[in-house]
């Protein structure tokens, strides 16, 4: 059964030594959601530019949503220079003051945020008070659905306040281990072992789920039950890292929302997180076919030796 999901944040674009690509984690969530067959309309605001026009364009070729894609005649759509390290990984230089900065709240927002299934967020929209706001009223009225944060936290594109307010509002965490080591020092808590901060952060926020990816290692996922799961890495040529971390998250969501078990999760979100690391660009299309044929095959894995003993698949 086709679920709905509400992302809601920055569409921009990447400025690559490649060249442009239209980015950003909750628009890449959205496009990977709906590449695996369920309905994901992404909250967002481009300007009146050439980058607007060409980001709708290639959003209505992608066959999504745009709905709720708010355009802004005063400020310029998002950009972002990025520069990729000697492995692939991306640094980002963000542009302040664009027009993702500015979402605003309208009628149909609210009554897709009441009906939605799940509602992704992260904190880059919130580094500006508009998005910031709208963000807080539409989780307001998102009753049931699962609240999926991805925090993504991006150099001074961030607070306390705004990763505190998140944690409070989220049901699920996600981050990478470089956030991970962030948010323990933030608060205070021990990162000798990974799995007692997972249980740690889960009681403190009372999340239900929380989610640390690994890169080449893999993810580990923990739930409030106390199950612990590790999923090891795949041994890859790596093309290009943008775009990974969302397509984990959508493929984790995807299973989650149809009850699926916390290790099944985990290894689909792997696998597609791992696929879509061995392509240029975070858009190019990976089918949900594709991705079980890649959980069946035989692959040399990356292992965490402390997590051993919570290893699946």
């Amino acid at each position: 059964m086709q679920k709905t999901v509400l992302s809601f944040g920055e569409t921009l674009w990447d400025l690559l030594p490649s060249g442009p690509a239209l980015g950003g984690a909750p628009f890449n969530f959205a496009y990977r959601i709906h590449s695996l067959g369920d309905r994901c309309v992404v909250a967002t605001r481009l300007g009146r530019d050439e980058y607007g026009r060409k980001a709708l364009a290639q959003i209505a070729s992608l066959g999504m949503d745009l709905t709720h894609l708010q355009e802004d005649g005063r400020h310029p759509s998002g950009t972002v220079k990025v520069t990729l390290d000697d492995r692939g990984n991306p640094v980002f230089s963000i542009v302040p003051q664009v027009a993702y900065d500015y979402i605003e709240v309208t009628d149909e927002l609210l009554e897709l945020a009441a009906a939605t299934d799940c509602f992704c967020f992260g904190t880059l929209a919130q580094r500006a008070p508009t998005s910031r706001l709208s963000l807080y009223r539409l989780l307001e009225v998102a009753g049931m659905s699962v609240k999926f944060l991805d925090i993504n936290l991006r150099k001074d594109c961030f607070f306390k306040e705004t990763i505190t307010e998140s944690l409070k509002k989220a049901n699920i965490l996600k981050m990478n281990l470089q956030e991970a080591h962030y948010l323990a020092e933030l608060f205070e808590i021990s990162l000798s072992s990974l799995t007692d901060f997972c249980a740690e952060m889960m009681e403190e926020w009372s999340l239900s789920c929380c989610l640390v990816t690994l890169g080449e290692h893999g993810a580990l996922a923990a739930s409030a039950d106390g199950n612990n799961v590790y999923v090891p890495g795949y041994e890859i040529r790596v093309v290009d890292t943008c775009g990974s971390g969302d397509a984990f998250s959508a493929g984790f969501i995807h299973e989650y929302l149809r009850g699926e078990s916390l290790a099944d999760c985990c290894q689909l979100a792997n696998a597609l997180g791992t696929m879509v690391a061995m392509l240029r660009g975070a858009t190019r299309p990976v089918s949900i076919e594709e991705v079980r044929h890649f959980l069946k095959a035989k692959r040399r894995r990356f292992h965490e030796p402390s997590l051993k003993p919570f290893e699946v698949g």
